[in-house]
């Protein structure tokens, strides 16, 4: 339990890490310090690559977690940093743990009767032409990884048994999942409300990597563009998809709206990025939050939990 002032606070940014989703981390990692600094006594950029970072937390008041993908957005570092007594930023061990799990999660979703695309997983042995048969144009994604790393499009059995090589070289399953043709949205989750809506539109073929985190030709519409209405239902699918894998604090979870406006889950994020491209950023400052505000609340969030759990 945090007792000071956040002025008087020693802050640890963990930041970088051994994911595969490592150079986006510094990235957010540096955002994250430079905007911390004004509010904090201290703040220290802390990097699990290093041998001595668990000593570099010595001292610290709060641990700001912005490790994107792997051990610092699968649970592993949440459960480390809470055995050593250390108040974190975002969602506990479950909540990191099935957000990071796309298989997990989805299934979850779909038993309270939330709308996911049908998928398979795969496998080197799996008839890929029945699946194709079964599914049609599939998105073909490594169930652990993040930030669309190892994800591809596959619309035949040739390509999919490609595309599943290509996905399994990252840890973990592989599954297909039913392409959804329509619109894509992001909705932000901080505490138990969600911010304004952006609708994503790619000049790539999907929302990649390159379209997340290169490409200045990515458009971000915020309003959204849908109803009121529309936008209260994508908000509250948000939250209950959110909270039904014990998410918690900040997030975002992602969607596809098809051409007959229905919605579904893609998959909830619990570490999103901070880089001048995340979503989470535009959619607090569409909320009337600065960068530093939505830092601010997301600490205060974070230690009133600690606080009720204590």
């Amino acid at each position: 339990m945090l007792t000071k002032a956040l002025d008087q606070c020693v802050v640890a940014v963990l930041l970088g890490g051994t994911s595969s989703e490592r150079e986006v981390s510094l990235m957010s990692g540096a955002t994250v310090v430079d905007n911390l600094a004004p509010l904090c006594a201290q703040v220290r950029s802390v990097d699990p690559v290093n041998s001595d970072w668990l000593e570099q937390l010595d001292g610290v008041d709060f641990v700001f977690n912005i490790l994107h993908g792997g051990s610092g957005e699968n649970g592993s570092v949440q459960g480390l940093l809470a055995t050593l007594g250390l108040p974190q930023s975002g969602s506990g061990v479950l909540g990191a743990a099935l957000g990071m799990d796309k298989l997990r999660s989805k299934a979850i979703w779909r038993d309270a009767g939330l709308p996911v695309a049908e998928a398979a997983v795969l496998a080197s042995d799996t008839d890929f032409e029945a699946v194709i048969q079964s599914l049609g144009e599939v998105f073909v994604k490594p169930a652990y990884e993040g930030s669309s790393i190892g994800m591809s499009i596959a619309s035949s059995a040739e390509e999919l048994a490609q595309a599943y090589a290509n996905a399994s070289l990252y840890h973990g399953p592989v599954f297909a999942e039913r392409r959804i043709v329509g619109e894509e949205y992001t909705v932000a989750i901080l505490g138990d409300r969600a911010l304004p809506a952006i609708r994503l539109q790619a000049t790539e073929t999907f929302y990649d990597y390159h379209a997340k985190y290169v490409s200045n030709d990515t458009q971000y519409f915020c309003p959204c563009g849908l109803s009121k209405e529309r936008e209260a239902e994508l908000a509250n699918l948000a939250l209950a998809a959110f909270h039904a894998i014990d998410c918690a604090i900040w997030g975002r979870v992602d969607f596809m709206v098809d051409q007959q406006g229905q919605s579904y889950i893609l998959e909830a994020n619990t570490v999103p990025g901070m880089t001048s491209h995340s979503l989470v950023p535009m959619a607090a400052k569409a909320a009337g939050l600065s960068l530093q505000d939505l830092l601010r609340e997301i600490i205060e969030l974070s230690l009133a939990r600690v606080e009720v759990r204590s």
